[in-house]
């Protein structure tokens, strides 16, 4: 027994130490630079304990607006990923054949397997004026949307969609099909079927990969960036302090948000017991 604790110790200790110096160090570093300062004339950072940054982030309007849409884009990017995930991960988990859902899932991952940057380019390929979308749509006399929140949110979605699929994929593989058998024995129809039983069961699957496609989608700045327009997300505030303005102080405290917000959110679905049933 000594011997078998003693392994597990060491085999532990070197993950945990990663975890608690690199991982957690570098957040408590990065709340303590959010209560410095920097100088407006030298651009210095000044190390002077204050809530300034955290004011400025409150009471100016267009940090305000920019929060807001940072989690209404989030909250959007995981509900289309969620709507479109879930009929797809069903068909792959209990209709499609074992041959099939193998193809299925290499072609769920593999657009993992190319660049994050090659697709957010491609996404700017199709949405730019005279692309593939106003090819499509100009004989019906539309025309792409352009660049702008639109692109982002449906970017976004394209990017994050593996990650909500293959664990709605993994939930719904461990429904015996013995209930879906004897829910039909008793009369129900396949939409009660799936309200009633599918969705229950893939339900902690979702919050799951909700997880994913929630947080990615508040951290990204790369495909706001591409495909954004003038618009400005969280991301692109941090990115923006730490290069141009260089003011890593409030960089810092901008980067604070997403991780309380994401905080709050494993907390709630904490006490919906939901990840429990994974």
């Amino acid at each position: 027994m000594t011997q078998t604790r003693t392994r597990t110790a060491l085999l532990l200790t070197p993950p945990l130490l990663w975890l608690g110096v690199a991982y957690l160090g570098a957040l408590a570093a990065l709340l303590i630079t959010s209560l410095w300062t920097q100088d407006d004339f030298t651009g210095q950072i000044q190390r002077h304990w204050t809530l300034d940054n955290f004011r400025d982030l409150l009471t100016i309007d267009v940090y305000r607006t920019i929060t807001v849409r940072t989690l209404a884009i989030a909250a959007l990017v995981t509900v289309i990923d969620a709507v479109l995930a879930f009929p797809i991960a069903l068909y792959m988990a209990k209709v499609a054949s074992p041959r099939l859902q193998r193809l299925l899932v290499i072609a769920v991952l593999m657009p993992l397997w190319a660049s994050y940057l090659v697709k957010a380019y491609a996404w700017r390929g199709m949405l730019s004026q005279g692309g593939l979308l106003d090819w499509v749509l100009g004989p019906l006399g539309l025309h792409s949307p352009g660049y702008g929140l639109f692109a982002t949110t449906m970017t976004l979605a394209y990017l994050w969609l593996p990650y909500m699929i293959l664990p709605v994929y993994a939930g719904l593989q461990r429904l015996p099909d013995s209930m879906l058998e004897a829910s039909a024995d008793l009369g129900a129809h396949a939409w009660t079927t799936v309200v009633r039983v599918v969705l229950p069961t893939a339900f902690p699957a979702l919050v799951a990969g909700s997880i994913f496609t929630f947080s990615l989608s508040m951290g990204d700045f790369i495909a706001v960036s591409i495909v954004g327009g003038t618009s400005q997300l969280l991301g692109n505030v941090v990115y923006n302090n730490i290069g141009a303005a260089n003011n890593l102080p409030f960089a810092a405290a901008v980067t604070t948000v997403p991780i309380a917000v994401m905080l709050i959110y494993l907390a709630v679905v904490r006490r919906t017991g939901a990840l429990d049933n994974l």
